[in-house]
């Protein structure tokens, strides 16, 4: 085959592999805590975050049993302690989860605090505690007030950690979950139109709605959002349409999760095109496209045998 034919080919594989979102067969968990609001305006905001988060993560999971929310008056220390305990039990080593803190925090410039109704819980009580999860997959979202100083703290080489601020000098009231709960609520921040919105792209979303909101306040950013981790771009928040089906489908989400694998294979691959020959790179690509396309035709055909049966 002719290069610049091979080429063509390739590119139009490429195209037809990554038509479809990604979805990982192992369960999905999250964990949605909405602090002190201390203001009634704060409160509801709040509430109104968790809440809307917690039913894009429901419909994410598949399973209400597999999404807690604690806000406010059961959003204590002793409560967030114990749901992290309990699922820490509960988790597998396949599994994903997502912890989501909303509200006000504090940092003295020793240790981070988020505001809670009684005694206020540590960024040294709850890192300790995240690290008994045994979940492979783990997204850690902080969007309070001077959460920065919790990013360098919290990051493992499975996690994901988001924080609001890059500082525990950034103390005002946030905007960043108002913009995180649009993102993963509607399809806005889905930029390749794939039906799942990542990490990724809700951090982008929010990130850029944020600092829009402030140039339309006419006002000078309080708030510069931090993400550290290497798999925000495979860590789903939100699914739409047809990837909502293979929530409930153990044939399809299996081979979704076949099609993780052989996306982590096209992204090796791509990595190392600088240092290999043209036409080594090229061969491997093929390899890996060709079977991007084969699980993409099953993919298609199992989605269109569960639209015809539902």
């Amino acid at each position: 085959m002719r290069r610049a034919s091979r080429r063509s080919w390739l590119a139009t594989v490429a195209l037809v592999a990554t038509c479809t979102p990604l979805v990982a067969s192992a369960e999905a968990y999250a964990l949605i805590i909405a602090g002190l609001g201390g203001e009634k305006q704060y409160e509801q905001r709040f509430r109104d975050q968790a809440a809307s988060i917690a039913q894009a993560a429901e419909k994410l999971a598949g399973d209400k049993a597999r999404v807690a929310v604690l806000s406010a008056d059961k959003a204590t220390r002793d409560n967030i302690r114990r749901q992290l305990r309990a699922m820490a039990t509960t988790l597998k080593r396949e599994d994903s989860v997502m912890i989501v803190l909303i509200g006000h925090g504090t940092f003295d410039g020793e240790e981070y605090r988020l505001n809670l109704p009684g005694d206020d819980i540590t960024a040294s009580d709850l890192g300790a505690l995240f690290d008994q999860l045994p979940a492979r997959d783990q997204l850690i979202l902080n969007s309070t007030s001077a959460s920065g100083a919790t990013t360098d703290r919290w990051k493992r080489d499975n996690r994901v950690v988001i924080s609001s601020t890059r500082s525990g000098n950034e103390r005002t009231a946030t905007r960043f979950a108002q913009y995180w709960m649009e993102a993963v609520s509607t399809s806005a921040a889905d930029t390749n139109r794939d039906d799942v919105v990542t990490a990724a792209e809700a951090y982008e979303f929010a990130n850029r709605k944020v600092a829009e909101s402030f140039k339309a306040d006419v006002s000078l950013a309080t708030e510069h959002a931090r993400l550290e981790g290497k798999s925000a771009a495979r860590f789903q928040v939100a699914r739409f349409g047809n990837a909502i089906l293979a929530t409930s489908d153990a044939q399809l989400s299996e081979l979704y999760t076949q099609r993780v694998s052989v996306e982590r294979d096209l992204e090796t691959v791509k990595e190392q095109k600088a240092a290999l020959q043209t036409d080594a790179y090229y061969d491997q690509l093929e390899g890996v496209l060709v079977r991007l396309a084969t699980l993409q035709r099953q993919i298609d055909a199992r989605q269109t045998a569960l639209g015809r049966t539902q």
